[in-house]
Formats: structure tokens, C-alpha cells, sequence
């Protein structure tokens, strides 16, 4: 009971302060805007002298969010809507008493960065959950962002409509221009149109938020609390037709070594080109084809460098625009992940054995094509399907000079599926997603027959907002079929998503002659979201031990119970100490259909906002003795040790022009695994057109019981294996550099570096005594060989193994000029540079590692890429 009272007794302390003047911000649907009809739509130059804008009637009375919710807004600002057949124009004067004070710093297109900017919010289906928000800074930066929830703070990013916007500043202020065509908006094209409608100018000089209509900081939502916009009539929705032809080319160069020398492919072609077409097509009013033919997914941001490990796969964000574009339609986010888009067209999983490999980094992509939308019933829908062609690994051996040829993939057929029902209108869905993958393997070649060649996935979930959405009760349930040869599914079987060949244990074996695999997973989770103070959930969860995502999903690892309850109190009123603060308390378990608790943690954490707007978070966890079912990579159980977790970030205002942010954290276990990490960045804008950035991290600690092999030959209380482990010294340093020249809101030159360092020393070798035991017994001694091998003392026996330290190097950098010539068509220029070696010796955190970095061997590719964006219909 103390400590439930706690937080409401430093509430009162913090809370104290003048009393408040605040006005009840209004309420959904009280305000009201009609869009004007006009013959042809003003001209776009960020000047409101049309004559159309001078018969638009324009709205005004905004509210502050921040700093003082409720209260009239500081400065005045006036916006109106008017449109013609095509397109929806906004028209906005946003005054100031003090212009000169206006930030108008550049950014790239999607960043506004600190400038003052007016944001237009549309709720088209008027279903009071989703909404389109368009944004423009004081610069003429163009922002846009979808809302696939009723929540503020949920933003899709990927959306990426093709539109105008034009910007001044005035004597008094300044003033933006939208356009927003009706070809990049989806909405039912029946009778008069009444859409949802939000305004916000957030003016950083100031830390002010000001909205047409307020949602209050206590509750969670967003598009329900919009007004109407009414008086938009006789338009349709398009049947769209938009042709994106492209060219792309580049050339790659080695420098500093080629890895390739001595080699038949050291002189093979260095320069490629290719051809393409996207294009997107309406289908009736609601329904959107995307399709892609022979499609450039090069990256233009390098995946961060890093060293796992771990038992279980990197997982990197996704970049290619053909997929983050409407991602949020083919994942719920309500239960597993079925779709890691990256398994498309991503490098082979197989890798082939010889004294030279070149592996392909990524499978040849034939093409995709996607249909999303929403039909009037409130049934959003998301289909994808895409191929890809075989893929090969070239070989040589020196020895004999044999190049050869090893097939790792074949042609494959990816398939996704996922339909959202909105129930009523208060923002509950049910949905449903299916996935599917075929191979064409054949009789198998090469070692495709590890390889599934069917695999199904799918499940149901729903969501549902109770008590006006005050609290949400979501669910879901779902299984997994793969099918394939044995090899395939031993492999399966045996991942470390499954590790079925564990000894100790008696709910799961590995079948050899399997040639499926099935498994289930369900859970379900009740919060309370909207509230003063007071928040909490509760969640439960299974994963079969057979439940399988890997082929199209993604899933650490199945044969999981879990257990998770939080509670939290916040105050979200400004008090004389604290401008608003938050305290938590989580508690979680998890355990194997063994019963076997593998995991159990409890959290405290903390967040503030103080006056000036700067922001602070600290988590302090403990994490209890446990049985891993993972740590030895398959073998027996092995306790892992109780230990403190801790973690913290400071940052300053978001509105200031200059951002930092300092983090860290550090750790102890009792068994020896200890050490932090610390990390900062800093952003500067010296002048309105230009950014600069830098990111510092490091780390030094030591895990004191790391997994290094499984070797034969062990003790009966292991089973008749060796399961070896060591104690690493881990030390690493990166920095990432930014540099952002913007010539106009259409036009940039972005360049980015980061050299990276990172270390491991091991010693104190020994191996696991007995299952479920926690300290490894060490080795008598251990000696590290000349050519790179690592011999093991124990009593009379020794024995070989690869010396697991490493010491790696590793550069990538890129500089790209982005240039939108015309709406929609965009001319690329890339340099990048990709720098990688293992083979340096030493401290990680030397000051010389940066030096060592830009020393490695690696290459350079010139890439550009030119697409041309044709409104056909």
C-alpha cells in the first residue's frame, strides 16, 4: 500500500502551483469548416491574392496543448479550404509578433526538424481512427505521416503521397499553400464528402502546440476528437494510373586490397545497369495496385555495423520504399510478426564452404506487386506477392584452383494477405493475416534441399477499445505449417528458434524423417490507456514449441509461456518542479512447455519533463536466477545468474535548433558478466541550410560466461558432450557522422559516415559442469597456437579448437545528392564506401581505430539512379 501512495503523495509535491485557467478543450465534432468550390484552383506560389482565397471563409480559434492546455493560443493563425476537381487547397496565415524570431530552418523532405510548421490532419472516412497528415515548415519542407490508430502519436511514415505546398514569410508572419490532390487520398466517392479535420502550428521558439481542437495529454486518441470538414461534393476518387519509369547504373572500385585477387572473378565486369518500372493503379474508389518490374531496392543508408554474439539473427529496419510504403496494412502489431519484409529478396540463408566464397548480398528480386485500400464497409485490405530467382555462390580453391558454382536458393514465390474489419465507431478492429512461401526446388541442387519448400502461416486477432476508449482488450491466435524435405525440416527443427535436439528435456524431439512441422500461437493482453494518473495491463502468451516464422516472419524463438503485468502513474499537468513525470513498475516471467522458468524480470522506471522542456528516463531492472533453455545452443538447460540491469537518457528540448542527447547504462551479474556503455549525439544547424551530426558511442564490459563451441567427448552429467564456454573482454567504439547541405526543399546533398571498432579477448575457458548448473568448470589451462587455433587443458585430456577472439574493423559511409526535379521524379547520385577486416590486433578502443577503419580493405560503388513519376490517368 506504501508504495502505491507514493506516487500520489510526490504528485502533490510537484503539482502545486498557481491554480489553473485552462478552458475544456471542445469537444468532437463541435467545430466545423466548409471547404469552397472553385472553377480552377488558385495559383500555388505562397501568396493568398486569388481571388478564390478572398471568398474562402477561414478559421480560426486555436487552443494551446503546450505549454498551457486549454488556453487561447499566443499568436493568431487562420486557415481555409477550398478545391477544385482535382486537388484540395489549403490556405494559411500564421502571424507573429515578432517575425524575425520565425525558425525557418531546412531540413530534407520528412524531417521538419525545429522549424515552425502547420500540419493538416484528414480523417477521409470519417471513421474517427485513421487520418492523413500533411505537413509544411516556415522553409517549404513538405512532411507527411498516416495514422493507422486513434492515437496521436502512431505515425506511419511510409506513406508518401505525391504532393505541393509553398511557403513566405510577410511583414507580419508567414504564409503556406497546400495542394493536395484527390489522387493521393482515399475516401468513399459517394455523394457530399464529410471528412474529419485537425490543425496544428507548433512554433518552437516559443515550446507552443496549438490545435484547432485539443486532444487533452490524459487521453489516448486522435482522429475521434476531430471537427468536420463539410462542402466537398462532386469529386471521386480516382481510378489513377502512375507510371514511374527508371535507369539506374553504377560502378564498384577496390581499394585498399582486393579480396577477390588470386581469383578467376579479380577482373570481372565492374559496372552494371538496369531498367525498371513502378506503377501504381486505382481499382475502383478504394483499392490501389502497386507493381514493380525488375525493381532497384539499393539502399541508400548502409545497415549499422555490429558484431552478434548471440544465438539468434540481426534484425534490421526496412528501407526499400516498394515496402515500407502501407507496411502498417500487412502487420497488426496485435501478436507475431508474419511479415519481416527484408526475408524478400534478402541474401540466401544457406552459405556455401571453400577457400573463397562470393556470396550474392541479396537474391534477385523479379518483381512485386501489392493491392491495398479500404472499402467503404470499413474492410481495409493488404495483399502482396512477390518472386525471386535462384541464387549461387562462386567458389575457388586455391589449392587446386577449382572454381566452382553452389546453388543456394531457388526460385521462390512470396504471398501476403491481411484483412482489418473496423467494428462501430469507436476505432475496435478484428483482423486476419495470412502468409505463404513455395521454392522451386525440384530434385534440389547444390543445398536447396535444407531449404522448406512450402510454408503457410496465418491467424486472427482482434482489438477492442471499451468505455470510450478508456481501456482496450486485444487478442490473437494464429499457427504455422512447413513442409520439405527431412533435411529441411531437421535443420528447422534443430535452429536455434527451436533447438528440439536439447537433451535434457522430454516435450520435444527431433524427428529425422519429418517432412512437416506444425505449431500455434495465442495471447491476449487488457490495459487501461486513457487516465489521469493511473495505467496498467496485463498479458498473456504462448508460442508452441513448433510454431515456425522464419521462411517470410520473423521469430527469435518458439516453446515460450509468458507472463507480463504493469502499472504505471503519470501526471500530466505542468507543477513548479516538474512539467510532467511518470513511474512505472513491470513484472514478467516466461517459461517452456517444460515449465522450466527461463526467464523473470522486475522493472522500475521513471521519465520527466522538466520546465525548460528537457526530458529524462532511468530503468533499473532486476532479472532473478533462471534456467536458459538457449545458452548452450542446444545442449542441456543452464542456469543463468540474478543480477541489476540499469539505463538512462537525458535529452534537451525538441524545438531547439541544436539537439542533444547523452546515454548510457551498466550492469552486474553474479556470474562475472558486467560492464556499460556510454552514448551521446549532437546536432547542429550553423546556418538555416545546413545540418551536422555526430554520434559517439562505447562499451566495455565482460560477459563472464559466453558460449564458444559443443564438442564430443564430454561427461555423462552433460550428456557425452562438451559445451565450452569463456569469459569475453568486449570492447567497442562507434561514431557516426552526418552532414546535410540543402539547397531547396527539393534539392540535398546528405553525406553519412561511420567507422566502427569492436574487440574480443576470451579466456577463462571451461565447460558446463552438469545440466542446469551455472558456473562452467574451468580448464586446467589453455594455449593459443600460431595458426590461429586454441588448445584446451583438462586433467589428461586437451583438445583443439578455433581461437574465438576478434578484433574487426569495419567503414561505410555514403554521400548522396537527392534531387525531386518535377512532383514525384527524383534524380539520385550516390558514392558509397564499405571498408571491412578482422584481421587488425589490439584494443578496440585505441584512438587509432579510426585510422584503422578508413585502412581497410573494401570498395567504392558510384551508383544513379533517374525515375520519372507520369500521372497516366
Amino acid at each position: 500500500m506504501r508504495l502505491l501512495l507514493a506516487p500520489a503523495l510526490f504528485a502533490s509535491l510537484l503539482a502545486v502551483g498557481p491554480p489553473s485557467q485552462a478552458q475544456e478543450p471542445a469537444p468532437a465534432g463541435e467545430r466545423r469548416i466548409d471547404a469552397l468550390q472553385v472553377e480552377k484552383g488558385p495559383l500555388l506560389d505562397g501568396v493568398l491574392d486569388d481571388e478564390v482565397w478572398r471568398h474562402a471563409a477561414f478559421t480560426s480559434g486555436f487552443l494551446q496543448k503546450e505549454p498551457h492546455q486549454g488556453r487561447p493560443a499566443s499568436l493568431r493563425t487562420e486557415v481555409a479550404f477550398v478545391y477544385d476537381a482535382d486537388a484540395l487547397y489549403v490556405g494559411a496565415r500564421m502571424s507573429s509578433d515578432r517575425p524575425e524570431d520565425i525558425e525557418t530552418v531546412m531540413t530534407r523532405r520528412d524531417d521538419s526538424g525545429s522549424a515552425e510548421r502547420l500540419i493538416i490532419s484528414l480523417d477521409t472516412y470519417r471513421d474517427r481512427r485513421t487520418a492523413y497528415s500533411f505537413a509544411v515548415t516556415a522553409a517549404g519542407v513538405r512532411v507527411d505521416w498516416y495514422h493507422p490508430e486513434d492515437d496521436e502519436y502512431q505515425r506511419d511514415a511510409s506513406y508518401s503521397p505525391i504532393w505541393q505546398a509553398r511557403t513566405r514569410r510577410t511583414s507580419d508572419g508567414w504564409v503556406a499553400e497546400l495542394r493536395i490532390p484527390f489522387s493521393q487520398l482515399r475516401f468513399n466517392g459517394k455523394g457530399e464528402q464529410v471528412w474529419g479535420v485537425n490543425i496544428n502550428r507548433y512554433i518552437p521558439r516559443r515550446n507552443e502546440d496549438d490545435f484547432w481542437v485539443v486532444v487533452p495529454r490524459d487521453v489516448t486518441g486522435w482522429s475521434s476528437h476531430f471537427g468536420e470538414l463539410h462542402g466537398i461534393r462532386g469529386v471521386a476518387s480516382s481510378h489513377r494510373v502512375e507510371l514511374v519509369p527508371y535507369v539506374s547504373s553504377d560502378l564498384q572500385l577496390d581499394s585498399g586490397g582486393n579480396p577477390r585477387a588470386g581469383t578467376p572473378f579479380e577482373h570481372q565486369r565492374p559496372y552494371a545497369g538496369r531498367v525498371g518500372l513502378d506503377a501504381k493503379v486505382g481499382l475502383g474508389p478504394n483499392l490501389t495496385l502497386d507493381a514493380t518490374v525488375n525493381p532497384d531496392f539499393g539502399q541508400l543508408d548502409a545497415d549499422p555495423a555490429q558484431v552478434n554474439l548471440t544465438a539468434f539473427e540481426s534484425v534490421f529496419d526496412e528501407r526499400r520504399p516498394f515496402f515500407t510504403e502501407g507496411s502498417q496494412l500487412f502487420n497488426s502489431g496485435n501478436g507475431p510478426n508474419y511479415f519481416y519484409s527484408r526475408r524478400v529478396g534478402g541474401a540466401p540463408r544457406l552459405s556455401a564452404e571453400a577457400d573463397f566464397v562470393r556470396s550474392p548480398q541479396a537474391s534477385t528480386l523479379w518483381g512485386a506487386a501489392k493491392l491495398t485500400g479500404r472499402l467503404s464497409s470499413g474492410l481495409s485490405l493488404g495483399a502482396l506477392g512477390a518472386f525471386t530467382g535462384d541464387a549461387f555462390a562462386d567458389t575457388y580453391d586455391f589449392s587446386t584452383r577449382e572454381q566452382g558454382r553452389v546453388k543456394l536458393d531457388s526460385r521462390t514465390g512470396f504471398g501476403v494477405l491481411r484483412a482489418q474489419q473496423e467494428l462501430g465507431p469507436g476505432g475496435s478492429v478484428v483482423g486476419a493475416t495470412f502468409t505463404s512461401l513455395l521454392r522451386d526446388i525440384g530434385a534440389g541442387e547444390g543445398l536447396t534441399l535444407q531449404l522448406a519448400r512450402e510454408a503457410y502461416t496465418g491467424g486472427a486477432d482482434f482489438r477492442l477499445r471499451l468505455l470510450d476508449g478508456e481501456y482496450v482488450l486485444s487478442g490473437y491466435a494464429g499457427g504455422s505449417v512447413v513442409r520439405g524435405d527431412p533435411a529441411a525440416i531437421t535443420r528447422i527443427q534443430e535452429s536455434s528458434a527451436h533447438f528440439f535436439q536439447r537433451p535434457d528435456q522430454k516435450h520435444v524431439r527431433v524427428d529425422p524423417r519429418a517432412t512437416s512441422m506444425t505449431g500455434y500461437t495465442v495471447g491476449a493482453r487488457l490495459e487501461r490507456v486513457s487516465g489521469e494518473h493511473w495505467l496498467w495491463n496485463a498479458s498473456v502468451g504462448a508460442d508452441s514449441p513448433g510454431f515456425e516464422l522464419n521462411d517470410v516472419g520473423q521469430l527469435d524463438n518458439a516453446d515460450n509461456l509468458d507472463v507480463n503485468l504493469g502499472l504505471r502513474y503519470r501526471e500530466t499537468n505542468p507543477g513548479r518542479l516538474l512539467r510532467n513525470w511518470e513511474l512505472g513498475l513491470a513484472a514478467s516471467s516466461n517459461w517452456n512447455y517444460g515449465l522450466s522458468r527461463q526467464a523473470s524480470s522486475l522493472e522500475l522506471t521513471g521519465s520527466a519533463t522538466f520546465p525548460n522542456f528537457w526530458s529524462g528516463n532511468l530503468r533499473v531492472t532486476y532479472l532473478p536466477r533462471a534456467l536458459s533453455d538457449t545458452l548452450t545452443r542446444g545442449g542441456p538447460l543452464m542456469q543463468t545468474g540474478q543480477g541489476v540491469d540499469t539505463s538512462f537518457s537525458l535529452d534537451n528540448s525538441f524545438s531547439e535548433t541544436t539537439r542533444w542527447n547523452v546515454n548510457g547504462g551498466a550492469w552486474a551479474f553474479e556470474t562475472g558478466s558486467r560492464g556499460g556503455y556510454v552514448g551521446a549525439s549532437l546536432t547542429l544547424q550553423p546556418h538555416r541550410r545546413l545540418r551536422l551530426g555526430i554520434e559517439p558511442t562505447a562499451s566495455l564490459y565482460t560477459d563472464g560466461v559466453q558460449y564458444v563451441d559443443t564438442l564430443e567427448g564430454g561427461r555423462a552429467e552433460t550428456f557425452g558432450n562438451r559445451y565450452v564456454f569463456g569469459a569475453v573482454q568486449r570492447r567497442e567504439v562507434a561514431l557516426r557522422l552526418r552532414a546535410n547541405l540543402f539547397l531547396s526543399p527539393d534539392l540535398s546533398i546528405e553525406a553519412y559516415a561511420e567507422p566502427f571498432a569492436s574487440s574480443g579477448s576470451f579466456g577463462g575457458f571451461g565447460e558446463l559442469e552438469r545440466a542446469g548448473g551455472r558456473t562452467p568448470r574451468r580448464y586446467d589451462s589453455f594455449t593459443r597456437l600460431p595458426d590461429g587455433g586454441l588448445q584446451l587443458v583438462d586433467g589428461g585430456t586437451s583438445f583443439r579448437l578455433d581461437d574465438p577472439d576478434f578484433n574487426l574493423r569495419s567503414f561505410r559511409s555514403n554521400v548522396v545528392l537527392r534531387w525531386e526535379w518535377r512532383p514525384g521524379s527524383t534524380l539520385f547520385l550516390v558514392w558509397q564506401q564499405n571498408r571491412y577486416t578482422d584481421s587488425f590486433r589490439g584494443n578496440a578502443l585505441a584512438p587509432r581505430f579510426l585510422g584503422d577503419a578508413l585502412a581497410a580493405p573494401g570498395g567504392h560503388t558510384f551508383a544513379l539512379k533517374l525515375s520519372w513519376w507520369f500521372p497516366a490517368g
